[in-house]
């Protein structure tokens, strides 16, 4: 796999175009072999523009831009390289080759996978394209692994949440229902005292009532005693008259 890496990081240097002859891509070439990639772009940028169709200039502006990290630049430009209407398959498997590099880099997988393959269709005998398309194949592979998993975990966590807020819920409703219970026993035991105290109450009554009719039999039976004592009357002593 490191092995994979090392092609990826170091494949374009090897399939850089050289044109020695023209002054802007040797200066061009010069500041690339410096890793002044910057100043080699603009080079290449002016060769370009002398001459659209160019293959080197543009070729080695998309290798200046890879260098640089900007990578969906470079994959346009070799994009339109691999794309021209040419019959050179060499080329256009090198340009093919560095756009899946291109994506790659992009951590778009997917789109590597299918120029590396475009690649071999161009050059079925490139073994570095091969190596990058399995190196891509099986980062797909675990990306794809992963993605699952995540989703799984999410499944999980979610259906965690939903039975805690189902057990929140329940714990709610049974505490309402438990106070619901309460409040009715209050309530029960509130009418059973009130009607403990309005028997209570009845109860008195009658009570006072019997008292009262005690009370009158006794005066009553107190006064026919002293009527009684009265009619006897007080006994008188008699003397004799002779």
């Amino acid at each position: 796999m490191k092995y994979l890496i090392i092609i990826i990081l170091f494949l374009l240097s090897g399939t850089r175009l050289f044109a020695q002859d023209k002054s802007l891509i040797h200066k061009g070439n010069e500041l690339y072999k410096q890793q002044k990639y910057k100043e080699a772009e603009e080079n290449y940028r002016k060769a370009a523009e002398k001459k659209n169709q160019d293959v080197t200039s543009n070729f080695n502006l998309g290798d200046a831009l890879y260098k640089q990290k900007k990578f969906a630049d470079a994959g346009e430009q070799f994009n339109k390289l691999a794309s021209a209407p040419r019959n050179n398959k060499a080329i256009a498997a090198q340009a093919y080759h560095n756009l899946g590099n291109s994506f790659l880099e992009n951590k778009k997988l997917e789109e590597s996978i299918d120029a590396y393959k475009k690649a071999l269709l161009n050059n079925p005998k490139d073994d570095e394209t091969r190596y990058n398309l399995a190196y891509a194949q099986e980062k797909l592979k675990q990306q794809q692994q992963q993605n699952k998993k995540n989703q799984n975990n999410k499944n999980q966590d979610n259906k965690n949440q939903q039975n805690k807020d189902n057990k929140n819920q329940d714990n709610k409703n049974n505490k309402d229902q438990n106070k619901q219970n309460q409040d009715k026993q209050n309530q029960n035991q509130d009418k059973k005292d009130q009607q403990n105290g309005q028997q209570k109450d009845q109860l008195s009554k009658e009570d006072a009532e019997r008292m009262l009719d005690a009370l009158n039999n006794d005066e009553k039976q107190t006064q026919d005693k002293l009527k009684n004592k009265k009619l006897k009357g007080a006994k008188l002593n008699i003397t004799k008259d002779w």
